[in-house]
Order: structure tokens, then C-alpha cells, then sequence
């Protein structure tokens, strides 16, 4: 699944190409994503100027003067660019052209778990995004903050630290990773990490996640950047995806369990 590095890597690669065009027309080949797309996309976004392509968690707002089509890659989605002439293969779900420019920016998605939204006037006031938690790259996420959002709870640090309500964009890749740099096992109680320790993680969050977006991303073997381009593939993960494998650090074997039905990879000696 596209995790938060992937999007803002999607993101920063179509938001030069498309600030300040001019929507000519969307053609919407596959309505029925995780929600159908609504008829106000394909009537009220030809003609609108483009002023800002932002992100808020995994979602971006491509924002006009009448309104803001919201787009979430889903589990398989990408957008990138094509030539007008390229023909659309059967996942390629929607091109949307611009007046003028000779690329079409392509939305294709296999599994058809994203969305295409519209929202008029703020788009963060979106029922999907309106309760999100800050994020993670933002001085808002401090150690205060997690501090007394743990206090008390009995959950697992790794499922707690993955709740977007508590922080947005700490999927399971960059939450294993995060963990493992910060010697915090993924089972441990959140509210029996102290304010020291949690300084630490806050700070390696952040590291991993500002690493991730510098490399590209490192999610799926078919993720696409908003340029066309493949995301590099685990080329930095220490635990993530290797279970029994030497620790980077102690060289025991990296143990997998399951929670919350995800993957979660550790250091049984490094990681307390």
C-alpha cells in the first residue's frame, strides 16, 4: 500500500507539471473506485485553473477555485503522466487533460481501492480527513504531544503509532522501521514508554520518514512516481521484510509476528 512517502513523492512529481494549468476535460473510463467518483468531478473541474496540489496524510487535494478533487491512492493506485496519444490499458481508470499541454495525467489503479472525491470550500473539513491527527513531519508532532496522547494506554506502541487519529502517514513499513531505530518493541504498552524514550521515536519517525521521501518511496514493486518513474524498492529497510534475517546491528535473527493482521519485524535483543 502507497504509505506517506509515496504520496508526497506522487505529489511533488505532478504539482509542477499541473500548477497554474487549466483543466480541459476529464475522462472518467471506471466510476466504481472504493466510491464512485461523484458526477461534480467530470462537471465542475473542466475549465478551473489549478492553484495548489497539496497533501494532508495519504490523501491530495488538487484545489481549483470552485472546489478540491481529493484523491487517495488506495492500495495499488498511482498517478502519473502519458502522452495524449498512449493508449489507456484496463486499469487506467481516469485522464484528465489539460488545455495546452501535451500530457495527460493518468489515474490507474488495479485493485480500485482508491477514491476521487470532491469537496467545495475547505477540503480538510472533508468527513475523511477532517479527524485526522497531525503530521508527522510537522512541529505540531512533538513528544509533548505523544506524550499525552499515550498516557494510559494499554495498546501496542506499534498499532497505537499507526492510528491516523493519533498521526497521519506512519504506515506499517516506516512503523517497523521507526521502531527498530528507536529500540522500542512493537508489542510494548504505549503508555509504558517513557517521555525520554518517546523523544527518541518521535525524532526517528521523522528520520525515516523524511529518508523515504527522499529516496522516492519503497512501498510496492509497482508503484509509479507522478514522473512515471518506480519507486526504489526496500533498498534501505532495516526489518521490514526481513524476518530471520541478522539484525543490522546484533546479527540475531529478526523475529515476525502478526498484529493487527499486518507484518511487524523486530529485534528481540535490540528492541526492549
Amino acid at each position: 500500500m502507497p504509505e506517506l512517502p509515496e504520496v508526497e513523492t506522487t505529489k511533488n512529481g505532478i504539482a509542477p507539471h499541473i500548477l497554474n494549468q487549466t483543466i480541459e476535460s476529464i475522462e472518467i473510463r471506471q466510476p466504481k473506485l472504493r466510491w464512485p467518483i461523484p458526477e461534480d468531478v467530470s462537471a465542475k473541474l473542466p475549465g478551473q485553473v489549478i492553484r495548489e496540489v497539496a497533501r494532508r496524510g495519504k490523501y491530495i487535494g488538487v484545489q481549483t477555485d470552485s472546489g478540491t478533487l481529493i484523491i487517495h491512492l488506495g492500495m495499488s493506485g498511482s498517478l502519473y503522466f502519458v502522452a495524449p496519444e498512449t493508449p489507456p490499458m484496463f486499469h487506467d481508470h481516469v485522464d484528465i487533460h489539460f488545455v495546452g499541454l501535451n500530457k495527460v495525467l493518468r489515474y490507474t489503479d488495479p485493485r480500485r481501492f482508491g477514491a476521487m472525491l470532491w469537496q467545495e470550500g475547505d477540503w480538510h473539513a472533508h468527513e475523511l480527513i477532517s479527524h485526522l491527527g497531525p503530521e508527522p513531519l510537522t512541529d505540531v508532532f512533538n513528544v509533548d504531544y505523544l506524550y499525552e496522547k499515550a498516557k494510559g494506554r494499554k495498546q501496542a506502541i506499534k498499532q497505537f503509532i499507526m492510528d491516523s487519529k493519533i498521526v497521519v502517514g506512519v504506515g506499517n513499513i516506516y512503523a517497523n522501521e521507526a521502531l527498530f531505530m528507536a529500540g522500542i518493541r512493537p508489542t510494548r504498552a504505549a503508555g509504558n514508554i517513557s517521555k525520554a524514550r518517546l523523544a527518541v521515536f518521535v525524532e526517528c519517525i521523522k528520520t525515516v520518514l523524511t529518508a523515504a521521501i527522499e529516496q522516492g518511496g519503497t512501498t510496492l514493486k509497482d508503484f509509479v512516481s507522478g514522473e512515471g518513474k518506480p519507486g526504489y524498492f526496500k533498498q534501505e529497510l532495516k526489518v521490514y521484510g526481513r524476518a530471520d534475517q541478522p539484525c543490522a546491528i546484533c546479527k540475531a535473527p529478526l523475529k515476525e509476528i502478526r498484529q493487527g493482521q499486518r507484518s511487524t519485524v523486530f529485534c528481540t535483543v535490540c528492541q526492549k
